[in-house]
This record gives structure tokens, C-alpha cells and sequence, in this order.
């Protein structure tokens, strides 16, 4: 099976591509300039897609822009439409829940997607172990941790890479279940295991912020509820990390 991969050198294009690999699938990874195993198409203009698309029978779509979702979504569906090709694509818990512009966007890319007619997946993941890790790093010179009250459910990114394979493999099923973590934290509880694995003890402060957006992310508009699919825990992922680092001299 010949599966192409927008965004496939991104934070989890790396280890899809990889999962892909594993399994026995002959991978391209669609990018604006040359290199192993590229095909070179702009999702932008379009330019190239059509060449990138022959002989392929799924397109894995993780490439995601802030400002471009939607633009680029429809340039691709064009290029699909009448090739028969599986679109699977990855979009986020919350995004019809939460208040957010570019939540917003990617909603509009999945009615999209559901419109065009292209054979298709969907599958929304929750936020990432390594996203709450690194905004709590970002903090570590701080002389507190600052968090504000909201519960979440966060994944370890190569899970969330093996379900695409395994979505790859099963053909289009429309909207599959969504994919969450193995546990509910607040992010002060997030905060409290990430100082454990840092050996930091410093007060954790948390900020009530005001808004539509903060309200939902607070009643817990980024949780896909339990039990969730994932398997490693954020302590888990945090023992990894640092041991990884201890390996690589950091």
C-alpha cells in the first residue's frame, strides 16, 4: 500500500511515517522542497499535487497552518476528488466545544471533508503529553508554576501515530472514535508531576482567566472522557523524556 503524508516531517508526521514504515507501507511524504522520500507539491497552490497523488491509495493529512487550514484542505480534496484515494485526517478534541479561532477552522475543514464526496476518515485526538510538558519547561526558571484550572486528557504522540496506521489499514469509515489519554488531570496536577520528575519544589499558582474559551477548556471541553485509548500516563512520558535526555548528554 502506497500511503502519502502532508506534514510528514512535523512532531507527529516523524513518528506516523515511521509507524507506516514499520507496517510495510511504501511512504512519500509530500513537502515543498526535495529530499528522501519527498514529493515535491505546494497544498498551497496546489502545484504538484496531482503527480504526488498518482499511484497513492491513502493520504495521512497532519499538515496544519494557522492562517491556511482551510485553503489547503480544499486544494487537497480537489486533487483526491474521482481518484478513489482514503483521506484520513487528524483533528483535535474540542473543536466544536471550544472557542477558539483556529479550533474554528478545523471544524470547518472536517464539514469540508465530509462534503466532498472523497472516501475518508476523521478521527480527533486530545492534546499532547509533550504539549503540556513543554509549556510547563518554558516555566522552569520561573519561581512558580502558573497553570490556570482546566482539566485535560492528554496522549503519547506515538499512540496517537499507531492509530493512524491502524485507520490507514481499515479503509474509510467516516468519523471514528475519538482518541484520548489514560487519565484526567487538571493541569495543576500535570504541573505537580512534572516538578516530581524535575525535582523542582516551588508553589503552583493558578490563574482564573476570563472568557468563553477558558470556561470550556475548564468544564473540560479538551477531554474525550474515560476510558481513553492511550495507554502511557504524562508521569510515564515525563520518565521517558528525561531519560532520553540523560542518554543523548542532555
Amino acid at each position: 500500500m502506497t500511503t502519502l503524508v502532508t506534514g510528514g516531517t512535523g512532531r507527529l508526521g516523524r513518528p506516523t511515517v515511521d509507524a507506516l514504515r514499520a507496517h510495510g507501507h511504501a511512504v512519500r511524504i509530500l513537502s515543498r522542497r526535495p529530499g528522501p522520500d519527498h514529493v515535491v507539491a505546494d497544498l498551497a497552490t496546489g502545484a504538484g499535487l496531482t503527480a504526488a497523488l498518482e499511484g497513492v491509495d491513502t493520504v495521512v493529512h497532519l499538515a496544519t497552518s494557522r492562517s491556511k487550514d482551510i485553503g489547503q484542505t480544499r486544494m487537497l480534496l480537489d486533487a483526491l476528488s474521482g481518484t478513489g484515494a482514503h483521506l484520513v485526517f487528524i483533528s483535535i478534541v474540542g473543536v466544536d466545544r471550544v472557542p477558539y479561532a483556529y479550533y474554528r477552522d478545523k471544524v470547518a475543514s472536517e464539514r469540508a471533508i465530509e462534503d466532498s464526496g472523497v472516501p475518508h476518515t476523521i478521527i480527533r485526538a486530545t492534546q499532547f503529553h509533550g504539549f503540556v510538558s513543554e509549556f510547563l519547561d518554558a516555566q522552569r526558571r520561573l519561581p512558580v508554576t502558573l497553570v490556570v484550572p482546566a482539566t485535560v486528557q492528554t496522549i503519547h504522540m506515538p499512540e496517537v501515530a499507531e492509530r493512524l496506521v491502524e485507520l490507514v489499514a481499515a479503509g474509510p469509515q467516516g468519523r471514528a472514535a475519538d482518541l484520548g489519554g489514560p487519565e484526567l488531570l487538571t493541569l495543576r496536577e500535570h504541573a505537580a508531576e512534572w516538578q516530581r520528575a524535575h525535582g523542582i519544589r516551588r508553589p503552583i499558582w493558578t490563574l482564573r482567566l476570563p472568557g468563553a474559551f477558558a470556561r470550556a477548556v475548564r468544564e473540560g471541553g479538551l477531554t474525550a472522557g474515560l476510558p481513553g485509548a492511550g495507554r502511557v500516563t504524562f508521569r510515564e512520558y515525563l520518565v521517558d523524556q528525561l531519560a532520553g535526555r540523560a542518554t543523548n548528554g542532555a
